[in-house]
């Protein structure tokens, strides 16, 4: 049987201890997939060594921050098929509903394990979570970091100021962790689980806050058709990314988000992919070194997600203009219901609550406007993020506090020139997004779209 040693430095001993009886048990959380997934190949390495049987754990907590129905279903949708492909290469999947801090430990005592393997995940929530199995456990507690290409703690020890920053410490390494992937073997030594009931899986997140499912497919085999198409008809027109007409992003968010396709399995496609150099580069800047970025901040960030996490001279400049007179001050009904004055701010949110998704030139617009006509700073964090974790399905993402951050706190930004409310945070008007070429039709496609019947 082959082996596939995983570069050590994606690895993390949150705990040493001794093996239990039981299996090598994988605790899969953030990456949700079977293959392309370092951390479900250093488990089997691990089982293959101790010659013990290999099963996947995933516990659904029925609540998470402000996830909404449609998160759910779309993750369900991709975690029914884990389990199949799971069963093929003969490892166990188990899924637990309940608090993870709590459920985890309970179960992991039950199965013995010779030794636990978890996701890399910066995310407080997370954290506590992994803390809690680290506690309970005696056997050892391995973090894999298979979300990252170049793994977050290797690519930096700090929190980095700006892209300019941290782009050279990632360059360094890329090619040393941009490697194709080995595949798993089908493993020697079975262990017996009855099938995950999916009826009660599903009944047990009915009580998460409203969110319509949508018709995206979700799942590996969904992912890679997407990023297949965006290699035939969107690659080429990356340039054109800006303009959210020109239908030149790649769609891959949500996918990235749930970990349902690999960031590293989709660079190596794209760089090997016969497009234009500068297109090529400019989506591998945005998936590797912006989303990693993204990645560091919340991994060496306590505020992620608030007031208190972005630059001083942006706290400053801020609390500055604290006093500044705002035309418009909306409450959370309207900015739910997408009923502010501003067509264009409107069809930013109506296409994230009908699709889960939203452009990203386009959020920053719809960021930008927030703070713009929100009583404090405070306030319009608080509301960009309450809106995109509940009805963006790649929300509740370093990706997305990141981006919130750089919006309305210039992070990751320089002082530009000051402006009423902004101070020097960088301004977005909307009159040059408006007159670009099928914008109006852009917005009068949403305009006509009854959401709230």
């Amino acid at each position: 049987m082959k082996f596939h040693p995983v570069d050590p430095r994606r690895l993390t001993v949150l705990r040493p201890g001794a093996p239990g009886n039981g299996p090598v048990v994988y605790w899969m959380s953030r990456d949700q997939r079977v293959s392309d997934n370092w951390a479900l190949l250093h488990a089997q390495n691990e089982a293959l060594k101790k010659g013990r049987p290999l099963a996947v754990v995933f516990c659904l907590s029925p609540r998470f921050g402000e996830a909404s129905l449609r998160q759910y279903d779309f993750m369900l949708g991709g975690l029914r098929a884990v389990e199949p492909a799971l069963k093929r290469l003969n490892i166990a999947f188990l899924l637990f509903t309940g608090d993870p801090a709590t459920t985890l430990p309970r179960e992991l005592k039950r199965l013995d394990p010779a030794l636990v393997v978890c996701d890399f995940d910066p995310l407080r929530e997370k954290v506590a979570w992994r803390a809690a199995v680290v506690a309970a456990m005696t056997c050892p507690v391995v973090e894999v970091d298979a979300h990252n290409i170049v793994p977050a703690r290797t690519a930096s020890p700090k929190k980095e100021y700006a892209a300019a920053t941290f782009r050279p410490k990632v360059n360094r390494l890329l090619a040393e962790f941009l490697v194709p992937f080995p595949k798993l073997n089908k493993h020697p030594h079975p262990f017996a689980a009855a099938p995950v009931d999916w009826d009660d899986i599903a009944a047990a997140v009915k009580a998460a806050p409203a969110g319509s499912p949508l018709t995206i497919t979700p799942g590996e085999k969904a992912a890679w058709k997407q990023l297949e198409r965006f290699l035939k008809s969107g690659l080429a027109r990356y340039g054109d990314r800006n303009d959210p007409t020109a239908d030149a992003t790649s769609g891959l968010s949500p996918y990235l988000h749930f970990g349902q396709i690999s960031a590293q399995a989709v660079s190596l496609a794209v760089r090997d992919y016969p497009a234009p150099t500068a297109a090529v580069e400019a989506f591998l800047e945005q998936l590797i070194v912006r989303r990693e970025l993204a990645d560091n901040l919340c991994l060496y960030e306590p505020h992620y997600d608030s007031f208190d996490g972005i630059p001083a001279w942006a706290q400053k400049t801020l609390n500055d203009h604290r006093a500044d007179k705002r035309l418009y001050h909306y409450d959370s009904a309207a900015w739910e219901t997408a009923a502010t004055h501003d067509d264009l701010w409107n069809t930013a949110q109506r296409e994230i609550l009908a699709t889960g998704a939203l452009h990203g030139y386009l959020r920053m617009y719809w960021a930008k406007k927030i703070l713009e006509w929100s009583a404090t700073p405070e306030e319009a964090i608080a509301t960009a993020v309450r809106l995109n974790d509940r009805y963006a399905l790649d929300g509740r993402d370093p990706n997305g506090y990141a981006g919130i951050l750089w919006s309305i706190g210039g992070l990751h930004d320089r002082p530009w020139f000051t402006r009423p409310v902004f101070g020097a945070v960088r301004f977005m008007g909307g009159t040059a997004f408006r007159n670009r070429p099928g914008m109006r039709g852009y917005i009068k496609k949403w305009s006509h779209l009854s959401l709230f019947s």
